[in-house]
Formats: structure tokens, sequence, C-alpha cells
């Protein structure tokens, strides 16, 4: 018991002394020994990429798991090293939902059907982003944090070990610097009294300061030299970092493929279905016809083909687009649900998505309209077409 106060109290003159130290160095009223450039320059790199990988490494994890709970929860498993738990993706959870409803709705509706369809490539696509979010995991965001809790911590440490160093050695320079002034004094307005035991221990006491300072500067030197080596290893820590990179772009590329084929694949098993929904022309005031509702119920989703038009040479004699001039009123908006090649050039083609201007003249045939778009005008067919309000 007595060795351990003794040395507490060792240890809280050594602190002490080395605050007053640091205290005066900021007051501008102590020396300070100064780093080499080359470490200087190592350490302003280590301090770079310590910020920039904890910045990158806590954007990733926000990119991986938006969820801040969720974000909560796993810190907290890995820090009672216990394994996380799996999670339901929200496609995975969508997807059960998609084909719970079909269920209730009746799996032989087309609407059942489709549910249960694009419910199960949800599920896949929730399936490989879970796999993508693990990869990422191990890939990435581990070696990251290997380095913020591991690597950094020891240059952390080696670091502060080498300012408590810095410290000694300055205070062994004031402390040689003060005996010798001290010693010069005496020298200069000598006691005859005491002159000997005095110079004695004014000599003495500049030799041991000597002594202490040779033993700091070795100290420090040996540990500057420790923490040097500590920060060249930055530099692999930065090709270790790269490769990680690599892999993290190789495996969000091919999560990305994976969902673009996942995608093309419903894609043609929802292009196999019934189109069921009808094209919603009731308050327009243009009449359709027969034709544009039959279109509504085709069995397929591919564009219908092109309405027979019997007076389309009789209009083209008569009607003259150039000539054609629209309404007052009655003009509406169209959104073009087929890409539509004209027949001849009496007549628009179209472009899949695009919106245009319709209208109706006198004579027409009912399954055609008057399109424009821009300074482009010809009759388009109505079945290619879905009526704005």
């Amino acid at each position: 018991m007595d060795f351990n106060v003794k040395k507490l109290a060792s240890d809280a003159g050594v602190f002490f002394t080395r605050a007053v130290q640091y205290t005066e160095e900021k007051l501008g009223q102590a020396e300070k020994t100064e780093l080499d450039a080359h470490l200087e320059n190592l350490i302003a790199r280590a301090d770079c990429t310590k910020n920039w990988t904890e910045k990158i490494f806590r954007q990733t994890e926000v990119l991986l798991q938006p969820n801040p709970s969720a974000r909560i929860e796993e810190f907290f498993y890995e820090k009672l090293d216990r394994k996380i738990p799996s999670r339901t993706t929200n496609a995975e959870l969508l997807g059960q939902h998609m084909q719970d409803a079909a269920k209730e709705f009746g799996p032989g509706t087309p609407y059942g059907s489709t549910l249960i369809t694009v419910g199960e490539f949800q599920r896949r696509l929730g399936g490989a982003e879970r796999e993508f979010l693990q990869m990422s995991a191990i890939n990435f965001l581990t070696p990251l944090r290997n380095f913020l809790e591991g690597d950094w911590k020891t240059i952390s440490k080696e670091r502060r070990l080498l300012e408590n160093r810095r410290l000694d050695l300055d205070i062994c320079k004031a402390r040689l610097k003060k005996a010798k002034l001290a010693e010069a004094k005496s020298a200069a307005a000598p006691d005859f009294q005491e002159t000997r035991p005095r110079n004695y221990v004014l000599s003495a006491s500049a030799s041991a300061a000597e002594h202490e300072l040779r033993v700091a500067q070795t100290e420090f030197d040996r540990q500057a030299e420790v923490t040097r080596l500590l920060l060249e290893g930055i530099s692999s820590t930065h090709v270790n970092h790269l490769r990680c990179l690599h892999e993290f772009v190789e495996a969000q590329a091919a999560y990305y493929a994976q969902c673009h084929k996942h995608m093309q694949d419903l894609q043609k098993e929802l292009s196999r279905f019934p189109n069921s929904f009808a094209v919603n022309a009731s308050t327009s005031g243009v009449s359709a016809g027969p034709s544009h509702l039959s279109s509504a119920t085709l069995p397929e989703a591919s564009p219908p083909s092109h309405p027979s038009n019997p007076s389309n040479a009789l209009e083209s004699s008569t009607l003259k687009i150039e000539e054609v001039k629209p309404p007052a009123t009655g003009t509406r908006k169209a959104k073009v649900l087929y890409d539509y090649d004209a027949a001849d050039t009496s007549e628009l083609s179209l472009l899949a998505d695009e919106l245009i201007t319709v209208y109706t003249v006198p004579g027409m045939d009912p399954d055609w309209l008057i399109g424009e778009r821009g300074n482009q005008k010809g009759k388009v067919p109505v079945t290619y077409l879905e009526l704005l309000s």
C-alpha cells in the first residue's frame, strides 16, 4: 500500500509539472521543442486520414441502413459481441404484403395474380439487397471500423506518449537553464564565507540536470521513432482501403445489375398477363367510338393494331392537314400509350409517354383525332392515346 501511495504521489507530481510546462508554452513563457518537418507532415496526413475515414464510414452506414434506431441496435449488438439478427428488408416486407393481399382479393383474379407475381419479385429484390448489405459490411465497413477502433487508437496512444516525452524534455531543458544561470550568478558574486559549499552544490545540481536532459532526450528520440514508424504505416492503410473500396463498388454494381435483371424478368412476366385496365375517356368531349372501347380489353399489353380506316383515302383527298385549324374550344391533352409510325404524310408519328394536343373536326372517322406537337400536325389513332382531363 505504501508503494502505491508513493507511486501515486510521484505520478501526480509529474502530471502537475507537465501541466505547468504546457501552460507556460501556451502563454509564451517557455520554450517548446518542435518536431521535425517530416514527422509533422506524417501527423497531419494521419489526422486527415482519420477524419475522412470516419466521415466515409458514418455516411456508408447511413446509406446501408437509413433507420437510425436500427443502427443503434446494431451498434449495441457489436459492443456486446453478439450476432446481429437478420432483419427483413423493406422490399421483402412489401412483397409479403402484396402476396397476402392477393390471397384476400383472390389469386385467380387479374389483380390478385399480378400482386402475387410482383410480390415474388419484390422479395427477390429484398434478398439481393440483404446480400449486398452483408457483403458491404464485411468488405468495406469492417476494415474502416478496424482502422478507427484499432490502428488509430494505437497511433493516438503513441502520439500522447510522444507529447509527454516532449514536455519532459522541455522541463529538463528549463531546469538545466536555471541551474546554469544560478551557477553563473554565483560565480559572478561569490560569497567568501561559503564559496566552496555553494559552488559544489550548484555544480552538482547542473550535472544532475544535464544527466536528466540526456535521459529525456534519449527517451524522446526513441518515442519519436516509434511514432514515425506507426504514422508511415498510413500508406499501407490507404492501399488496404483502396482494395476495400474496389470490392464495395463491385458489390454495388452486382447488386444493381441483379435488380435490373429482376425488373426485366418482371416486365416480361407482366406482359403475359391480360391487360384489364381501361383507358377512361368517358369524360372527354371527343367521341372515341366503339373501336376505342374494345381496345381497352385486348388480351395483350402490346400496342393495338392500326385502326381500319376505309375512308382514309377519301379523307386524304378532301381533308388537307395543313389547312386544319384547331377549334376555339374542345382541345384536349393526351398521353401517348405506345409508339406509332405514321402510314403517310397525313398522319403524325408518336412516341410512348409523350404529351400532345388533340381535337376533332367535322367529318372525321371517330377512331381518329387531329394531333399537334409543336409545329407538327397530323391524324393520330385514338386507341394509342390516354385522354387527360
